[in-house]
């Protein structure tokens, strides 16, 4: 169960994670020949509205899943206040986001490591590359 802090959930920003995908020509044929057309601005937007389709397609699944798993849906930011509120209050977060997760720059390894009892996220973690190494054992 995620332990959030108050302000640590943030407003929808404008970050994203770059992807590459493999198709067949024929497929990507298609998508040139609707882009060409002026279905679609370029591959990118084709490709976007698709995967929104299937999300949109699967969203009870999708909603149903996130509630089971108790999981944080979107952003969730922790800074060091965050966390040494948590260590003055005993508390060892677990930390379950579908989206992104954050934790500032500002959070040493020693802090991290004495709050963060394990990180679950689907989508991406943002954190300093010492704390995700001190952190490997608990990010699943």
């Amino acid at each position: 169960m995620t332990t959030p802090t108050t302000g640590n959930r943030l407003a929808k920003t404008g970050d994203s994670e770059k992807i590459t995908i493999n198709l067949g020509y024929v497929d990507l044929g298609q998508i040139d020949l609707l882009v060409a057309e002026s279905f679609y601005g370029n591959r990118t937007d084709f490709i976007r509205t698709a995967i929104r389709n299937q999300l949109a397609a699967h969203a009870d699944a999708l909603k149903q899943v996130v509630a089971r798993k108790m999981l944080v849906l979107g952003l969730q930011h922790f800074s060091a206040g965050d966390l040494e509120a948590a260590r003055s209050a005993g508390q060892r977060l677990q930390i379950r986001v579908l989206g992104l997760a954050s934790i500032d720059p500002a959070v040493t390894p020693e802090l991290a490591l004495a709050t963060i009892e394990s990180i679950h996220v689907l989508g991406a973690l943002q954190a300093s590359s010492a704390v995700k190494a001190a952190l490997a054992g608990r990010i699943h």
